[in-house]
């Protein structure tokens, strides 16, 4: 049977003040509805698998102290279909909880992972490529399979998928993993077309990506197969609370994707050709805000005066941001936080949330 899990499990830091710990950006309703109001990147994650599979079949992985958010948000999601992680072990161990506990209630699993983060239009593009993905299992059963995103610029944010030789239609081999590439590396991966961005979505069988584990992370692999050993229920918990923290930190990429990739046609790709958002930051989430009709994206209550390019958001309703002559600079309000950089600085939001910790403690993260 066919099932996919949505990874939701990130703090969303680069999107800082907005996002918090105790509320990520996967919960904050920052996509607008077309009647006016607006829904979370969680909800659109849900709503776009559920063009391809049954509720019952979708999973969410998320952090324990997200469980009861995530259950607000999506109230049609079994309670058996939530995995909670005690505490953020990376992707591998993440992606590997859940397939252990999708094997145990379906061995013959085929399992979609998707995350929580992305924007992706048309819905029915991405139905396609995932139906193809989960179709390519039939024939190569011990496949791992990513999803590839035609590039639509030189990006350098984004890890890159080499094409090798094709499978079938939209299918080919993957060559080559590239973590993201300088400017010249990436024009020339633009131009010569044989290389998609690597979505971070992947299809396989459950048990196929338990037995890479075993393979290539054999701790991880082992102290999983201890907490499925449990019975369902508050014995489990406990295993899991005990066995999940021990293990090895390190993204399911790393692991398991880049070691077998080195196998021919262990792994394959699918094209992904869509409109793909991975909001990731400031600028990224700038394209799910209003155009005031002067360049700039704005959200709540805002005034820019002659200024162009900016990121202008007050989450107060009762504040009003106001710009003059300002250009390129993210500007971000909430109800304790104010929040000022360029935009070409944006990906260093981590980083000024770190100097915000060792100087104000956490009680502004």
């Amino acid at each position: 049977m066919r099932h996919a899990v949505i990874m939701a499990g990130g703090s969303g830091t680069r999107l800082w003040p907005l996002s918090r710990a105790g509320r990520p950006k996967q919960l904050l309703d920052v996509l607008a509805d077309g009647d006016g109001g607006a829904h979370s990147l969680l909800r659109e994650a849900f709503t776009r698998l559920q063009a391809v599979l049954p509720t019952g079949q979708i999973w969410v992985c998320t952090a324990v102290r997200y469980a009861e958010q995530v259950r607000t948000a999506l109230p049609e999601l079994a309670a058996d279909r939530l995995v909670l992680e005690p505490v953020p072990r990376d992707t591998a161990n993440a992606v590997g909880l859940t397939a252990a506990l999708v094997a145990d209630v379906d061995p013959d699993a085929e399992l979609a992972v998707v995350s929580a983060d992305h924007v992706i239009r048309p819905v029915e593009r991405f139905a396609a490529a995932l139906r193809s993905a989960y179709e390519v299992l039939a024939v190569r059963p011990r496949a791992l399979v990513t999803l590839g995103v035609t590039p639509t610029s030189p990006a350098t944010g984004f890890g890159y998928v080499r094409k090798g030789p094709p499978v079938a239609d939209g299918v080919a081999e993957v060559a080559s993993f590239t973590e993201k590439p300088d400017r010249a590396t990436a024009e020339r991966y633009l131009a010569g077309g044989g290389h998609l961005w690597n979505s971070g979505m992947f299809v396989w069988r459950a048990q196929t990506v338990l037995d890479a584990l075993a393979e290539h992370l054999p701790e991880s692999a082992a102290g999983l197969a201890r907490v499925v050993a449990a019975p369902a229920g508050p014995a489990r918990e406990a295993v899991l609370a005990e066995v999940f923290p021990t293990l090895p930190k390190i993204s399911v990429d790393y692991a398991v994707l880049e070691p077998a990739a080195s196998e021919p046609g262990r792994v394959l790709v699918v094209d992904l050709d869509v409109d793909w958002l991975d909001v990731g930051s400031w600028p990224a989430l700038a394209a799910t805000l209003d155009d005031d009709g002067a360049g700039n994206a704005v959200r709540g209550l805002t005034v820019v005066v002659d200024g162009t390019g900016n990121v202008v958001l007050s989450d107060d309703p009762e504040h009003l941001v106001a710009l003059v002559g300002v250009r390129d600079s993210v500007v971000v309000h909430t109800a304790d936080v104010t929040m000022v950089c360029p935009v070409g600085d944006a990906e260093r939001v981590k980083q000024l949330l770190a100097a915000v910790e060792d100087r104000q403690g956490r009680r502004f993260s």
